[in-house]
């Protein structure tokens, strides 16, 4: 899989997909993005909800941004993240060292830019299928594997849903596998996705997620949040 290196409005990078006609993240803002999706409806949300512990599946840990964010909240919120990030094809070291969201965020957050990229960099080199403690606030496990084939043993208070869309990974979003991740999910977590296709909506509420559209990132109108009730 041939990956390009972009520059999205916002500033911050993403990565191209060529043979897909794909990007990793918003062409009008990654951090924009993964912050609004991620962040601000799915883990503020639980916190909201007096959790001061979340277990956190990310499908799709890709560039790493959101658990990059993800654990700088955690620091802020005063919390405890257990980070399972889940994905098939890790990137290329190269490129690693080429996106920028160590500076971009280091000034969002009002933290020195080497201590975020020191982060960034431990949640890269760590070691795959092993618990590996980032921080005080944020443990992390890296799982080199498909959704389709995983073991999900443990249960998730939130998951990020963070697969490439429907037009170019529709098996990704089909009952089959949301059965699989509700089956993985604490009552009362969520599912939080920056899709709103009115089938991926009626495929999580078939499966049994409460399905509410939320306003959505910059020049996208809505995103998507699923419930565990």
């Amino acid at each position: 899989m041939k990956r390009t290196l972009i520059t999205t409005a916002d500033g911050s990078h993403s990565l191209y997909v060529k043979d897909l006609d794909e990007h990793y993240h918003s062409i009008h803002g990654a951090i924009q993005e993964a912050l609004h999706v991620f962040i601000k409806s799915g883990l503020q949300y639980m916190h909201n909800k007096n959790y001061q512990e979340i277990n956190i599946l990310e499908i799709g840990f890709g560039t790493g941004l959101n658990a990059l964010l993800t654990c700088l909240e955690a620091e802020k919120l005063n919390i405890k993240i257990n980070y399972t990030g889940l994905e098939a094809f890790p990137l290329e070291d190269n490129l690693l060292k080429e996106l920028n969201y160590a500076e971009w965020i280091a000034n969002l957050f009002h933290h020195e830019k080497k201590n975020v990229k020191k982060i960034f960099e431990q949640l890269h080199s760590s070691e795959w299928q092993k618990d590996v403690t980032i921080s005080e606030h944020f443990k992390l496990n890296k799982i080199n594997n498909t959704l389709q084939d995983v073991q999900l043993t443990k249960a998730f208070d939130l998951i990020y849903f963070d697969a490439f869309g429907p037009r170019v990974q529709p098996d990704m979003w089909e009952d089959e596998l949301f059965s699989k991740i509700f089956s993985a999910t604490t009552t009362n977590g969520c599912l939080v996705t920056y899709c709103a296709k009115g089938e991926v909506k009626r495929s999580l509420k078939r499966i049994g997620f409460k399905v509410e559209t939320l306003p959505g990132p910059p020049r996208k109108r809505e995103m998507v949040r699923g419930i565990k009730e």
